[in-house]
């Protein structure tokens, strides 16, 4: 857990900004469908990162309506799909968005946190206690 918390603390102190991260944690719980993280940040993304119905949305289907943002989330989501193995022109298409190398590696390590945290919730069985949000129709 100590090395839980100061992974997050440390991204937390990171060059992306709280929108980016609620994003790419939106799009973790979906492809990891895992309810209680999908509950959590939609609840939290909401309230703190200001983002609406349609962008949470968009998000949780791996992307962003912000094109910026989007090159983050289609990223995260790519790192998924493909278990770390993206492609040269995966990891071009974040940095022509404007990541630099240090951001790219801070969207990989969110990914990591994500996939961890939506395992620990999903293997645990974590009582959801946000507002309960359903996964999308596969």
């Amino acid at each position: 857990m100590n090395g839980l918390t100061a992974l997050q603390g440390a991204l937390g102190k990171g060059k992306l900004a709280p929108a980016t991260r609620e994003r790419i944690a939106l799009t973790m719980a979906e492809a990891n469908g895992c309810d209680y993280c999908l509950s959590a940040h939609t609840y939290t993304g909401t309230k703190f990162a200001k983002l609406n119905e349609t962008e949470i949305d968009a998000n949780r289907r791996g992307t962003s309506n912000d094109p910026k943002a989007a090159a983050a989330v289609e990223f995260a989501r790519a790192l998924v799909a493909a278990r770390g193995s993206v492609t040269s022109g995966e990891v071009e298409k974040v940095r022509v968005a404007g990541y630099s190398d240090a951001e790219v590696l801070e969207i990989i390590a969110h990914v990591a946190l994500n996939t961890f945290t939506n395992y620990v919730n999903e293997a645990l069985d974590a009582e959801i206690d946000f507002p309960r949000i359903d996964r999308l129709a596969a």
